[in-house]
């Protein structure tokens, strides 16, 4: 399929965005033209790294996060993505659904919620929607529908998988070993096609996983215990208040929790407030450390300067410091 002749091409030379961070907000803000919000799950010091190779038509990324984080947001306007998750890797939540061994991930225009686990490596392609719906028009490729508007977990043919991993693998090499090869207008147009083949050959036979009725239904519990969570303003909820609107007993919603987002409640609870605290801090708060920390709901100090070291490998006067000087 030679979709060069398919569509009118105004080549541009390409460019490479390379970044480290040790921050999840750091890490979150170089992720370019993307609308993500991060906030960081697990504790321990965060190590990223994002790889964006910037096409004429199409994104190449690779994201490698060292802790378990929660993503939520938007690609961007108009943005068809396709993610491959890289190697082994632990419990994958994406928006609310359990993943476990997922092998793609798809998104058409989609709002994201994906739970990642500890070192994880994610490795895709993000393109314009419209480049691929006027590429299926063209070659009377059926879109799946039930990827629009929602991130989710697809279940396709092998093979195009199998080649578009071969391509994602070779790109990273090539970045690492030859990225000069990059500056040839035609290398780049070739890969670009090569790329969007694999893509168009998957799409026919895309249909999203099945997670079943029982797993919907702790789905639909997860989802509004997280919902009273993220919208508590200024008062955060104690996770009785949020067991008591759901309607499920702590044990029940750690069930579900543990199955849909892959750690307890408690834990997740806490570590969204924790997240909370990081970022007031990191605004250079006039507010004292107590008052920002009980505004969040932690009204034992000793032990949430321990909780917020253990999370973030670092007191939170130190980040409270940093952030003054900066100012």
């Amino acid at each position: 399929m030679a979709l060069s002749a398919t569509l009118p091409i105004q080549d541009s030379a390409a460019s490479l965005l390379q970044a480290d961070s040790t921050d999840v907000d750091e890490h979150c803000a170089k992720l370019g033209r993307w609308r993500l919000s991060y906030d960081q799950i697990s504790a321990g010091a965060f190590r990223g790294s994002f790889t964006q190779l910037t096409l004429p038509r199409l994104e190449v990324f690779r994201e490698i996060t060292s802790q378990q984080v929660r993503q939520y947001g938007q690609l961007g306007a108009d943005s068809f993505g396709i993610g491959l998750p890289w190697d082994d890797y632990g419990e994958l939540s994406c928006n609310g659904t359990s993943a476990r061994g997922a092998r793609v991930l798809a998104s058409i225009d989609a709002e994201i919620d994906m739970c990642t686990p500890r070192a994880f490596e994610l490795r895709g392609v993000v393109a314009s929607t419209v480049l691929i719906a006027e590429l299926a028009a063209r070659l009377d490729i059926e879109l799946p529908r039930a990827v629009w508007h929602q991130l989710r977990v697809i279940e396709t043919a092998e093979a195009p998988v199998a080649r578009l991993r071969a391509h994602l693998a070779a790109i990273q090499e090539t970045i690492r070993n030859a990225p000069e090869r990059l500056d040839d207008p035609a290398a780049r147009q070739a890969l670009e096609d090569a790329l969007l083949v694999e893509i168009m050959d998957m799409l026919p036979t895309a249909r999203p996983s099945d997670p079943g009725r029982s797993s919907a239904a702790r789905k639909r519990t997860v989802d509004r215990a997280r919902e009273l969570m993220h919208g508590s303003g200024e008062r955060a909820l104690s996770l009785l208040e949020v067991c008591k609107a759901v309607g499920a007993s702590p044990r029940k919603l750690g069930y579900c929790f543990q199955e849909v987002v892959g750690t307890s409640p408690m834990h997740y609870w806490r570590a969204m407030r924790l997240n909370r605290v990081r970022r007031d801090l990191k605004r250079g708060t006039e507010a004292s450390i107590y008052d920002v920390a009980v505004q969040h709901g932690f009204w034992h100090f000793s032990q949430f300067s321990l909780d917020y070291k253990r999370h973030f490998a670092e007191l939170p006067s130190e980040t409270l410091r940093r952030a003054r000087l900066a100012a």
